[in-house]
């Protein structure tokens, strides 16, 4: 069967690798991001980092603090700010939902990955997540080590 071709539009920009490591990600949520055309254009020439960025509530609206898109080195009169806070898009219902998560439960909204999704639109995927205690991370790279010694014994003897 022949391999469907994938699409163009698609593209990671950022990654927060240190994530997955450092909590513990219950849930995620794909919402859009409110950016000015010279921040889209950066993003397009793969300029931007969410790794020291968060999320949170405030007065109603979900925002992206300290995430970084480089200068746009050809927008002479409209530059943007590298480091503005930035307002996500979700829904009502899911802004309520994670309101309660980070007031009431303690969770902490952390950004995972930022991509143009197939429409060429810019979204961010954002976790629901508890912080990992430094016992955890430990056995959670001690069960990565395992799992990949597995498959080198497995692949030896098969």
């Amino acid at each position: 069967m022949a391999k469907k071709p994938e699409n163009p539009n698609y593209k990671v920009i950022a990654e927060n690798r240190r994530a997955r490591f450092d909590y513990a990600i219950e849930e995620d949520i794909e919402c859009g991001i409110v950016l000015e055309g010279s921040e889209v254009k950066s993003l397009r020439e793969n300029g931007g980092n969410i790794a020291e960025s968060y999320a949170h509530v405030d007065e109603g609206e979900l925002w992206l603090v300290n995430s970084y898109i480089a200068p746009y080195d050809k927008a002479k009169s409209f530059k943007h700010e590298e480091r503005r806070r930035r307002k996500l898009l979700v829904s009502r219902k899911e802004l309520a939902r994670l309101w309660n998560a980070t007031q009431r439960k303690g969770m902490t909204l952390v950004p995972l990955v930022m991509y143009f999704n197939h429409r060429g639109m810019a979204k961010l995927k954002i976790g629901i997540a508890k912080g990992k205690k430094a016992h955890d991370k430990r056995e959670t790279s001690a069960k990565r080590d395992w799992s990949r010694q597995k498959q080198r014994l497995l692949k030896q003897n098969g």
